[in-house]
């Protein structure tokens, strides 16, 4: 074997070596990243269940409270709330209806000009009997925590029923007491008879969603928007 063979072999033996330490190396880190990633998501969601134990309720046993926290989510193409939306409405209008809250904030997604939860969560309960001057609307509730932290920055609330569906529920109050509302819940579980397939694929996305919960309530971010303080809520509660 030539001196230029013996040398080529030498150094093709060098680099399938280190192609192999590395591939070892990032097999482990992703490894470690993996059991990292599941223990942040097991301790998000105990610290999620902790903040929510003994406040949720059913409408029935809910105790009183002004204000009833509605978050949206999908409208379909025509203007009307989807199946799980509807269900949330239909929970603050008996709410409403029944004297365990006083006004309704539907906090919801507008951000782009043909699409609007909020507006078509109020049509929906102004057109079964709420009183338009009752239904509150946040048009910047993009998220859990941004709806949480625009009512009580933006709409002066410290005090309410948040409503979704029970999967969500737990999240959705411990993410607004941490935020400085006191906050119980009453979840939907109707419509887990609509879609099942649904329901099962949004009870698994939670353990993702606990952990972001956590990271955004540690970073105390801003919501996406916040604006000036506003009376709605206020007004409300005032009117008659």
């Amino acid at each position: 074997m030539s001196i230029r063979t013996s040398l080529a072999t030498t150094l093709r033996r060098v680099r399938d070596g280190g192609r192999g330490r590395w591939l070892r190396r990032a097999m482990l880190a992703g490894v470690i990243g993996a059991v990292l990633l599941a223990i942040a998501s097991w301790a998000s969601v105990s610290w999620i269940r902790s903040g929510a134990d003994g406040r949720l309720f059913t409408a029935e046993t809910v105790p009183e409270a002004p204000v009833a926290l509605v978050l949206g989510t999908r409208v379909q193409a025509d203007g009307t709330p989807a199946p799980f939306l509807t269900a949330r409405l239909e929970i603050a209008r008996e709410l409403y209806a029944t004297g365990k809250v006083k006004a309704i904030l539907v906090s919801g997604d507008n951000m782009r000009h043909e699409y609007n939860e909020p507006e078509a969560m109020q049509r929906w309960l102004v057109d079964r009997g709420v009183p338009v001057e009752k239904v509150v609307l946040d048009y910047a509730g993009f998220d859990t925590y941004d709806s949480c932290a625009r009512a009580k920055r933006i709409f002066g609330v410290d005090r309410a029923t948040v409503v979704t569906q029970s999967f969500h529920l737990a999240r959705a109050v411990t993410v607004c007491r941490h935020l400085g509302v006191d906050a119980v819940g009453v979840g939907d579980e109707t419509a887990r008879e609509l879609s099942h397939r649904t329901w099962r694929i949004s009870s698994t996305r939670e353990y993702g969603a606990s952990l972001k919960a956590a990271v955004d309530v540690l970073s105390g971010r801003d919501p996406v928007h916040l604006g000036r303080r506003e009376s709605g809520v206020d007004d409300a509660l005032r009117a008659s």
